[in-house]
């Protein structure tokens, strides 16, 4: 039990400090430390808790799960998780939602990639990261975990926009109007061409390097296990 506290602390020390510096504290600590400053507490605190979550999931036996999903949907899992992959690759590349002081062209641009798909490509990859780890495998270490890493998904991007609207105005609120935050919405009530939602080839060769990466990574630690990961382990 204590040490399933530690982990749903330490999640919640991540969670809170990343949203707490990416948006209300975000001004006043870049006004008094810069940009550089910042980005180097930012850095550390992230580090210190993301440790503090591995060091503490690592220390509690891993239990019976309450429920392992059927083997049909590890292959559907592993699909989602391929998809989130290219999601988090192709976000790295003309981001609009990334603070610098260009931000504002890219939010004039029309929605291509993985930005036709959602306006939060990387936050969206942490969502179904997380949903499929929930929907997989249900133990407290697993549950604790997957839920902080999709609160904290869905409260940036809320969080996200509001700074952005903030900073951007009509520049942003024109993306927001062009783009969905649900992804492939846009796309199904044809705000954008399905053409458009093409991720390009660095989004897709990447996200697949990365997909395979992470499949086998995962593939003695975890059994049965989706897709490619059946046959490397």
């Amino acid at each position: 039990m204590i040490e399933h506290v530690s982990l749903a602390l330490a999640t919640l020390a991540f969670i809170g400090s990343h949203l707490a510096m990416s948006h209300p504290l975000r001004t006043r600590l870049v006004q008094n430390l810069g940009e550089a400053g910042f980005a180097l507490l930012h850095s550390l605190i992230a580090f210190a808790t993301l440790g503090w979550m591995i060091v503490a999931w690592r220390g509690i036996n891993a239990p019976v799960p309450m429920w392992i999903a059927p083997l049909w949907w590890w292959n559907v899992a592993s699909a989602i998780m391929l998809l989130a992959c290219i999601l988090l690759v192709g976000s790295l590349f003309r981001n609009p939602a990334f603070p610098n002081a260009g931000a504002r062209k890219p939010a004039m641009r029309p929605a291509t990639g993985v930005f036709a798909i959602t306006r939060h490509p990387m936050n969206w990859s942490f969502i179904l990261w997380a949903l499929v780890h929930i929907s997989l495998w249900w133990s407290p270490r697993n549950l604790i975990v997957a839920m902080g890493i999709l609160i904290l998904a869905i409260a940036g991007s809320i969080g996200q926009d509001r700074k952005k609207r903030a900073l951007l105005g009509e520049g942003w609120r024109g993306w927001e109007s062009r783009t969905s935050f649900i992804p492939f919405r846009a796309l199904i009530d044809g705000r954008i061409p399905w053409r458009a939602a093409f991720p390009g080839w660095t989004a897709l060769l990447g996200g697949l390097a990365l997909w395979l990466a992470i499949t086998w990574f995962h593939a003695p630690m975890v059994s049965p296990i989706g897709g490619l990961g059946r046959g490397i382990g």
